[in-house]
């Protein structure tokens, strides 16, 4: 009797431990790159009121950098005194520690990429271009490079996009004849220059593909979508889709087969269905739209449809075609992220936050929060471990959004 109670404590311990490491947001845009969560047990419907505050920190400086939650910490980054800065938190909100990671941009803008956490270390890109992995329980710096050693450079607003941890490499665009480029993750070295094609690296980030046996890391560039071999660098496939558009900002979505861009400024959408021919991947175009003129706030593929910004509120498109399902404008212009079967909207203007459904069906408003801070805000709601994290100007709000029931 001792041993069986013993064996299932035992068993209870590891069934924990694989959930928490399960429950966990790593990376700009979740685990998997896609904006989606992997919780369950959440609220259907918040209190009039909205879900209950556990904490809120108001000096992480300003910026635009949404969370990592790992390890049992949160992971934040912010202009602060000239510079740019990495702060770490308990998940009590009590800070850990703070590193600098070099000059900060300054102005109202500040940060911008979120850190990624991976096997014990974090990673950055800074908006002039510094690339750099720190411990994450201490924040003592492991490596650092620049992007100019690679002879690209940033657009007007700088550097802005997320690293990439892909295997064993850390993935980065600083953009013209090398325009990504893929590093050690650890210790920095480059293992490969991106080749065949030149571009600026634009804001959004790299994802990882695998279609048909096929490794590639697909992302926005100023001359539109590409893909390259994971492996070498080498250039799978390209699109010239908002090539030379104001500012592409969005990071591409992928899903059964299907790539999908949107961008802002009038630009709208595109959608790559990937084919394998003659052993190599090509991607035609299946359809576009300006259905989903999307500036910064992203979108979610669930189900075989696209939920995304869309103006000043928001559009449902069926992956495959393109048609418009609804247009609905909730809390208005912002950005989103999934969870638990519905959508997390947050506004770009007045720290609005939404609870809603996420169906082909229509929009339906299950609560609203809002929270305090200055300009416009344009960090991605990150819901992980029953909570939502909402980064407004210097302040950081973690509510309770678990089902008690």
């Amino acid at each position: 009797m001792k041993r069986n109670v013993l064996s299932l404590c035992v068993l209870m311990t590891v069934i924990s431990w694989a959930t928490a490491a399960d429950l966990e947001w790593p990376a700009w845009r979740g685990p998997n790159s896609d904006g989606k969560s992997p919780d369950t047990g959440l609220l259907k419907q918040w209190p009039d009121d909205g879900p209950k505050l556990l904490w809120k920190v108001d000096s992480i400086g300003v910026g635009f950098s949404s969370v990592a939650v790992a390890g049992g910490k949160v992971f934040v980054t912010g202009d602060q005194n000239g510079k740019l800065k990495i702060f770490a938190l308990g998940l009590d909100g009590k800070p850990l520690w703070q590193t600098d990671h070099g000059k900060g941009r300054g102005g109202p803008d500040g940060s911008r990429a979120s850190p990624v956490f991976d096997n014990g270390n974090l990673y950055l890109l800074g908006g002039h271009g510094l690339v750099g992995c720190y411990g994450a329980k201490d924040g003592q710096k492991r490596w650092s490079r620049e992007a100019q050693e690679f002879g690209g450079g940033p657009g007007g607003w700088g550097y802005a996009e997320s690293v990439l941890i892909y295997k064993n490499m850390a993935i980065f665009k600083p953009g013209g004849k090398n325009c990504i480029v893929a590093l050690d993750k650890r210790n920095g070295e480059t293992i490969w220059q991106s080749s065949g094609f030149n571009a600026g690296p634009e804001y959004g980030s790299c994802i990882a593909v695998v279609f048909e046996g096929q490794p590639m890391i697909v992302t926005g560039t100023s001359q539109g979508l590409c893909a390259v071999d994971a492996a070498n660098g080498k250039l799978l496939w390209s699109n010239n889709w908002s090539a030379g558009n104001t500012a592409n900002c969005p990071t591409p979505a992928y899903a059964d087969g299907y790539v999908f861009w949107a961008n802002g400024y009038g630009s709208g959408g595109i959608c790559l269905k990937l084919k394998k021919a003659d052993g190599k991947v090509m991607a035609d175009v299946a359809w576009t739209t300006k259905e989903m003129n999307c500036h910064h706030g992203g979108y979610v593929i669930h189900g075989g449809y696209i939920y995304g910004n869309h103006g000043g509120g928001w559009n449902c498109l069926d992956l495959k075609t393109g048609q418009k399902q609804w247009s609905e404008g909730a809390v208005g212009k912002g950005s989103l992220c999934f969870a638990d079967g519905m959508l997390y909207l947050f506004s770009e203007g007045g720290g609005q936050a939404g609870l809603t459904t996420c169906s082909p069906a229509g929009l339906q408003l299950k609560g609203k929060v809002k929270v305090k801070g200055n300009g416009p805000s344009w960090a991605h709601p990150v819901v992980v471990g029953g909570r939502l994290y909402l980064r407004y100007d210097t302040n950081l709000y973690c509510f309770d959004v678990k089902n008690a029931g």
